[in-house]
């Protein structure tokens, strides 16, 4: 008999609903799940999943930052529902309804975004619904939220939603003090750098070595931290 997306017959699925039982044993804590990932699953610098976005929107701090936020809702939302509904979910279907999933509440945030905030949402343009073919968020749901309780996979979404953050931030925050000799431009706190700022750092093929040199400094700060737990055992 096939299984439904929780693990359970299908057929019994569309009877019950979700009980605790019917869950992977998670192990990790709700802070052991969010700090897995922004920091060793984080989605860009551990595991580099969404690099679209990640060279493409990081050329400023609040470009990063908003593009980061819409995200995390989107994340946290879509892990939610599948969550709540992974019981009735035909495992013959479950990649089409994640894709059905994501896209509403892509919609939900970009109609938000439109209404309330129309400055940001013209600097991110078509990013905001390619968030509906972002790889992270897919993966969260086929790995995580439709084999986890609704309250582990919200604090995985978080984390994952926070690292995906967490890493645009800090690319845009590169790009632009290097590119443009500036942080936070466009808003009241700006701050201009008194150096010279360099065109590489603004052009999509900064964006990778940026990148790259996050991950080569995640893998040595973890390859740093394995080595002390280990002598210190």
């Amino acid at each position: 008999m096939e299984r439904g997306c929780g693990g359970k017959p299908f057929l019994l699925a569309q009877k019950k609903r979700f009980s605790p039982t019917n869950t992977m044993s998670n192990t990790l804590t709700k802070g052991q799940l969010i700090a897995r990932g922004v920091l060793s699953q984080n989605p860009i610098f551990k595991l580099a999943l969404s690099m679209c976005p990640a060279v493409g929107m990081s050329t400023t701090v609040m470009n990063g930052l908003m593009l980061g936020i819409a995200v995390f809702f989107v994340q946290v939302f879509s892990s939610m529902t599948i969550s709540l509904i992974k019981n009735f979910i035909h495992p013959r279907i479950r990649i089409p309804t994640y894709t059905l999933t994501i896209a509403t509440w892509v919609t939900v945030i970009d109609l938000v975004l439109a209404a309330y905030l129309p400055a940001a949402y013209a600097e991110m343009g078509i990013f905001i619904k390619l968030i509906v073919a972002f790889a992270i968020i897919t993966m969260r749901l086929e790995t995580f939220a439709c084999k986890e309780s609704p309250s582990d996979s919200f604090f995985d979404a978080v984390g994952m939603g926070l690292g995906f953050m967490f890493g645009m931030v800090v690319i845009g925050f590169v790009r632009e003090l290097l590119g443009a000799g500036t942080i936070l431009a466009g808003t009241p706190i700006a701050i201009e750098v008194p150096i010279h700022p360099f065109l590489f750092f603004i052009l999509p093929c900064a964006g990778f070595f940026v990148v790259g040199i996050m991950m080569a400094f995640f893998n040595w700060i973890e390859a740093k931290y394995n080595e002390g737990k280990t002598s210190n055992e």
